[in-house]
């Protein structure tokens, strides 16, 4: 039964992310391919997440990563929401260097989750 809710969580939790990736992920990185200030932001709110979640959550490692990141970003919406907080997207890519904090962070939550799907290179050897 255990495995059955776990993978279920997991399925939930992607099914998550996929959705706030497909509505900030894709426009944001869009814009941050060509804008490097962006990509600065985003960077530094990935390492921040990281942090969070790695020192900041008890039993971390015990937890798979997209599930740590969609209960993450979704704690995120609901107190953003509860301040009164509305996603609004910017329509331009250059709009995107004035993103709100929320909004960044958002993004940098679904860079986390892209690049935690990606296959990892072995390191070369020396």
């Amino acid at each position: 039964m255990f495995g059955f809710v776990s993978a279920w969580t997991e399925a939930s939790a992607r099914g998550r992310l996929a959705q706030l990736q497909e509505q900030v992920g894709r426009p944001g990185m869009a814009a941050a391919a060509v804008l490097p200030a962006l990509t600065a932001v985003v960077d530094q709110h990935a390492a921040a997440v990281r942090d969070i979640l790695a020192v900041g959550v008890e039993g971390s490692a015990a937890v798979v990563g997209t599930i740590l990141l969609a209960g993450y970003a979704r704690g995120l919406l609901d107190q953003a929401r509860e301040l009164g907080w509305r996603l609004e997207l910017p329509l331009e890519p250059v709009a995107w260097s004035r993103a709100d904090w929320v909004t960044a962070r958002l993004l940098a939550i679904c860079d986390l989750a892209r690049r935690a799907d990606e296959p990892q290179l072995p390191s070369p050897l020396i």
